[in-house]
């Protein structure tokens, strides 16, 4: 949403804004689209996946769009600074993505199926940017909450890159890390479900054009 015209550079922990042990603002109580509470818990049988593609008022209306997804939020996460504001994000001093959230029901809709709408959503071989978004707060990454999850990540990066490097596409810059230790703090009021506010909104987010297979790895538990 900002060109970020200097080079990007992840802050280190010591770099990085404190940020505050409460959040600036309130989080919506329901999804606009969906009409499901934004923040957990969430039902029993649901499962939780957190993605980075770019800016995330795009990024989010892809996954709400999908059969299975029972909410999504938009937020900050994979970077340092607790209850982060979006302006701060933006600055690079927090080292969080543009994040979404995704609580979908595996019997619907596997996690296998949403990872492959990950990778052909965006260009997850730029870095630090998405297109003319520039910014560490961009890259692409998949933070996972189980061994299984991880699992999938990583085998399903290995066959994109396949059908990538064979389509002439750069080396895949994702990172995919256990969402352990690495906290999702949602976003500001208007960005949750920015593009259903706001239908002719800015849209950053474009894929590739390669196809990514999908059933490369079992996901289980």
């Amino acid at each position: 949403m900002f060109l970020n015209r200097r080079t990007p550079e992840l802050p280190t922990p010591e770099q990085a804004l404190r940020g505050r042990p409460v959040p600036e603002f309130t989080v919506p109580s329901r999804h606009t689209v969906l009409g499901n509470p934004l923040v957990g818990p969430y039902p029993e049988g649901l499962e939780v996946a957190d993605f980075a593609l770019g800016c995330f008022w795009g990024a989010e209306r892809k996954f709400w769009q999908t059969e299975g997804v029972w909410t999504t939020l938009v937020g900050y996460q994979g970077g340092y600074t607790e209850n982060p504001t979006y302006e701060e994000a933006c600055s690079g001093l927090t080292g969080h993505t543009e994040a979404v959230r995704v609580v979908f029901d595996p019997a619907v809709v596997s996690y296998e199926e949403l990872l492959k709408l990950f990778w052909e959503s965006h260009n997850p071989t730029q870095g630090f940017r998405q297109g003319n978004d520039v910014g560490t707060q961009y890259r692409s990454a998949v933070y996972t909450h189980s061994p299984a999850q991880a699992a999938a990540a990583d085998a399903s990066r290995e066959a994109y890159q396949k059908v990538l490097t064979a389509s002439g596409h750069k080396e895949i810059t994702t990172e995919i890390l256990p969402a352990e230790g690495r906290p999702f703090w949602p976003a500001e009021a208007y960005h949750q479900q920015y593009l259903d506010k706001n239908p002719g909104g800015y849209c950053g987010i474009g894929g590739t054009g390669v196809s990514c297979p999908i059933g490369v790895a079992p996901v289980e538990g």
